[in-house]
């Protein structure tokens, strides 16, 4: 072989390594890192994970999930740990916004909560309303303390998150203060995720309150043979938004340089966009003959349909906004 040729061969080789290198480098050195701190119900269902792939593979970033009850979720982004936050407590995200953690929020999904539990019912709740469900469960768990050997009726996720939140507006609104009922001994605490608190609600033949699309998938695997026995309504309604971390805190001048605003502020778009919306709305719609989450981008553009429209914006619009003008940056597009 001529000596021109082995240089040629050599060329070649090199100049594969550097192609190959160079895609190595791009694809896994390279890829900028985004952490999205989230509630579980988003998480258990899967959801999070398909988007993820879905977003992964037109974006040169890498995604990483922390999955928590709000309150958990909103402390990692006070903390810096997150970019940005997915979550279902508008009271919550309120504060968090005020407190200036975080801006450029957009509602961008919704459902409903359902209460589920033993399918013979022993409180007669299948039906009823929410507030005359919460009363009834009440009244049933009274006349189980006046046994010997009582067992827990409720099982209450108790952790902070946005469902831990729901459901003490429900003791509320059905009259009850909830310091009072979480003290009965016929109510249990869990302090832990809607998965596990739909675990142990069904070994232990009890009520609860889950987000719709967690009991569906739950139900659907088999994991649990508790039934949904509410139907939707407004006091039920669960509306899931997204908000950018910012790096510098004015409550209290921090400033977290680790943040990817940037690439936060990307992935929200590509969250309101059209394509995600429907990917969202599809998802495992037709193995469970239902949307575990609608999209809610459009019906707010549309002002429709109508009741559930103006049931968002009761439940969390703050200002008659999702995100008034002071607690926006940059992004017109996000609000027009």
């Amino acid at each position: 072989m001529q000596t021109w040729q082995k240089l040629l061969i050599v060329a070649a080789l090199a100049t594969v390594i550097v192609i190959a290198g160079t895609l190595v480098y791009f694809n896994y050195v390279a890829k900028r890192r985004l952490i999205i701190s989230t509630t579980s119900s988003l998480y258990d269902t899967d959801l999070l994970k398909a988007i993820e792939a879905d977003y992964e593979a037109t974006h040169p970033v890498d995604i990483n999930v922390i999955s928590a009850g709000t309150g958990i979720a909103i402390q990692h982004a006070k903390n810096g740990d997150a970019d940005l936050i997915l979550v279902h407590a508008p009271a919550q995200e309120k504060t968090f916004l005020e407190e200036g953690w975080g801006e450029n929020r957009k509602i961008i999904a919704y459902n409903y909560f359902t209460i589920v539990g033993p399918s013979d019912d022993p409180a007669g709740i299948e039906g009823k309303i929410a507030n005359e469900a919460m009363k009834a469960i009440f009244a049933y768990g009274e006349s189980q303390t006046d046994q010997s050997g009582v067992t827990k009726i409720w099982a209450s996720r108790g952790d902070n998150s946005g469902t831990h939140t729901k459901e003490q507006s429900l003791w509320k609104a059905a009259g009850y203060n909830y310091t009072e009922v979480a003290a009965e001994a016929w109510y249990g605490d869990v302090g832990s995720q809607m998965g596990a608190t739909l675990t142990y609600a069904d070994q232990k033949d009890t009520y609860t309150l889950s987000d719709i699309g967690t009991f569906l998938a739950f139900s659907k695997e088999g994991t649990i043979s508790s039934v949904a026995l509410l139907t939707e309504e407004k006091s039920l309604l669960n509306v899931y938004s997204v908000m950018a971390v910012k790096q510098t805190v004015q409550a209290n001048q921090s400033y977290h340089e680790q943040i990817n605003y940037a690439d936060a502020m990307d992935f929200i778009k590509y969250l309101v966009s059209t394509q995600t919306q429907q990917f969202v709305e599809d998802y495992k719609k037709a193995e469970y003959g239902q949307s575990l989450f609608i999209g809610a981008v459009q019906p707010l553009k549309d002002n429709a349909p109508q009741p559930i429209v103006q049931w968002i914006k009761d439940a969390a619009f703050f200002d008659g906004s999702e995100c008034p003008p002071q607690y926006r940056n940059g992004y017109p597009e996000l609000y027009s």
